[in-house]
């Protein structure tokens, strides 16, 4: 009754089977360790964070570059206070504001942009506080240049003199006539009497839309391979009852006709 599975033709699904089924398999297992390491690079993240805290800040040469190991650590800087800028459209605590970035020029040539801190509402360079003068030491959590879409940083131009979209050194090359620090820095204590801006989690570490996408392809790959054990299953089926209409002599001549030709 089975040697159907040797026409050519049941030769062809059998194959496409057993080389679909293994790939999806694959492919989802391959997604489901993707979520598993953002899941895992969020939750160092937030412990990072929480110890941070609590850790001693570090020279801030001794942390450079950036990366997902020394984003969000306390970092200290000394130097003293140049040109200021305003970030519009930043959000803190559920409101819309603006922060004031004041650059640091430092010992060693370059210009640290520092988040002094935020303030509601319109960006407007008559509500920010001066910088303070003379040397000082600046202590906060070292972050890396932003791009357009992260933290609800906008890609928006034709800013009023005095403003930039984004904490970058790409953004202020223009702006400024510093060499600049490929990083910036979020004091822990708001200068002034503004709110200080909390650090961020480094990117690619958080879950968002991206890991639950991750998740979603695990899913749809498990699903194909389902789908494909349950086609072959319903096509052996659909085989086997023909088989069995056909010894009854219950198949319709047409088809009959076309399978013995």
């Amino acid at each position: 009754m089975y040697r159907f599975l040797l026409t050519p033709r049941w030769w062809g699904i059998n194959v496409f089977v057993l080389l679909a089924i293994p790939f999806c398999v694959f492919m989802g297992s391959w997604q489901l360790s993707r979520f598993e390491g953002r899941v895992q690079d969020h939750r160092t993240a937030t412990e990072q964070a929480a110890s941070d805290r609590h850790e001693g800040a570090r020279p801030l040469d001794g942390m450079l570059p950036v990366d997902k190991t020394t984003s969000g650590r306390r970092v200290t800087a000394s130097g003293r206070y140049g040109e200021q800028l305003l970030v519009p459209d930043r959000e803190l605590d559920g409101k819309r504001g603006f922060y004031v970035l004041t650059l640091l020029r430092t010992g060693s040539g370059k210009a640290l942009p520092v988040v002094r801190g935020w303030l509601p509402g319109t960006a407007d360079a008559a509500r920010a506080p001066a910088p303070p003068s003379g040397e000082v030491t600046v202590t906060g959590a070292l972050q890396a240049s932003e791009t357009p879409g992260d933290n609800g940083v906008g890609a928006q131009g034709g800013l009023p003199a005095g403003q930039t979209a984004a904490i970058s050194s790409a953004s202020l090359v223009n702006l400024v006539p510093y060499k600049l620090y490929d990083a910036w820095v979020t004091l822990d204590k708001g200068d002034s009497g503004m709110k200080a801006v909390p650090a961020s989690a480094p990117g690619g570490t958080g879950l968002d839309l991206k890991a639950f996408q991750n998740l979603g392809y695990t899913g749809e790959w498990f699903v194909f391979a389902g789908f494909v054990v349950f086609m072959w299953f319903r096509l052996l089926r659909r085989e086997l009852e023909f088989q069995r209409d056909a010894e009854l002599g219950l198949v319709p001549e047409e088809r009959e006709t076309v399978v013995s030709g």
